[in-house]
């Protein structure tokens, strides 16, 4: 289960009080849910207009955040392609798992200094999540160039006879070259229609060479034939050969063309080696530090919701919750008999209602502040 519910209640006496009286509601008889402190420090409160305009920014801002949190751990999966069950191991914040970082978490004071407005906090996590979301557009952009380029060069060498490249099959002693008369086809024939071919290949036009046809490969449908003629009977032969279900092959020997398209494949594979360790590097850094601070705004939007709801001075014990995935709707009720009192309206508030003139952006609302924060971030399950 990895859903947790971050939340906040008003201190009663002391913020210790708060805590244990959840522990009591949630813990003691009922496993309901596991419970951790989530530390907020003593951050800066500044004027009500500004949490007040805060309040609507961070909710943007944390979407924002989600969603390049999801685009890196996404991605992540996309490069790491065969290897999708290593995608958790590398997705961690700080080095840890999610859930560790998530369940300890300590503010870092060295990014987000406390001495610094709300406001300046939240544009130092926009201005460095804004950074990382275009970084990654842009290697992502770079790194799928050369994969599409390298899966393009390999679907050409695979596939069937009738469409794949042929360098990789035919030898220069296969063709009659530099001769001004004569002239080496490619056919692709059906195995059902060996036979036929053999009985019927000299037949096709009037110059083909008797005896001259060749098979060079076979794939699971169809072989390839090689069968000299004469040049000015060639349209004549790829028309009859068409008729017989014969299809003949544009193809030209050419050594410098097929080496350079070998090279080619070489250099695209390499580079695309080459890419790799240093991207998955730069992911797996970056994926850290995107959600460390889509955490540090969840903490944002408690302590400036508590502060709007419970009031000055700041005293509210921030609490996070790992629900028991069976009783999450016995754990609402609990949480809603337990804090009910701080709003009394709050209880008939839900995000599938709705009700004209309020807007609560999809966001559930309860008479204590609550936030999700899903740490299943793939589209998939690993």
């Amino acid at each position: 289960m990895t859903e947790f519910w971050l939340i906040s209640a008003p201190g009663e006496k002391t913020c210790q009080q708060t805590w244990d009286k959840l522990m009591v509601a949630t813990t003691r008889t009922n496993n309901l849910s596991t419970n951790h402190k989530f530390n907020i420090p003593d951050l800066k409160v500044g004027t009500l207009d500004v949490l007040v305009g805060l309040s609507d920014e961070l909710a943007k801002l944390d979407t924002f955040v989600e969603s390049v949190v999801k685009k890196v751990a996404q991605y992540m999966a996309d490069v790491l392609e065969d290897s999708r069950d290593k995608v958790q191991e590398n997705l961690l914040a700080n080095g840890v798992d999610l859930v560790t970082y998530i369940t300890r978490f300590q503010w870092d004071m060295a990014k987000y200094p406390i001495k610094q407005s709300l406001k300046n906090i939240s544009e130092i996590v926009s201005k460095q999540v804004t950074q990382i979301d275009n970084d990654l557009k842009a290697r992502a952009s770079a790194y799928n160039n050369l994969k599409g380029n390298l899966q393009n060069l390999e679907r050409k060498n695979a596939g069937s006879l009738l469409t794949r490249s042929l360098a990789d099959i035919v030898k220069k002693d296969d063709f009659v070259l530099d001769s001004e008369y004569l002239v080496t086809m490619l056919v692709v024939v059906p195995k059902t229609n060996y036979l036929d071919w053999q009985k019927t290949y000299e037949t096709l036009a009037e110059m083909v060479v008797p005896r001259s046809t060749k098979q060079l490969f076979e794939d699971n449908d169809s072989g390839l034939f090689s069968v000299t003629l004469f040049r000015k009977a060639v349209d004549d032969f790829r028309h009859k050969a068409r008729e017989n279900k014969f299809t003949v092959r544009d193809f030209q020997y050419n050594e410098e063309e097929m080496k350079a398209d070998k090279e080619e494949m070489t250099r695209l594979s390499t580079d695309k080696k080459k890419q790799f360790g240093p991207l998955v590097r730069w992911l797996k850094v970056n994926f850290s530090e995107a959600f460390i601070a889509w955490i540090h705004i969840k903490a944002l939007r408690v302590f400036v919701e508590s502060v709007l709801r419970y009031g000055l001075p700041v005293n509210f014990q921030a609490m996070l919750l790992q629900p028991n995935k069976k009783n999450m709707k016995k754990l609402r009720e609990v949480l809603n008999d337990l804090y009910k009192h701080l709003d009394s309206s709050a209880a008939v508030i839900d995000a599938s209602m709705d009700i004209p003139g309020l807007n609560l952006s999809q966001q559930e609302y309860y008479p204590y502040v609550y936030y999700k924060i899903d740490c299943n971030l793939l589209d998939f399950k690993v």
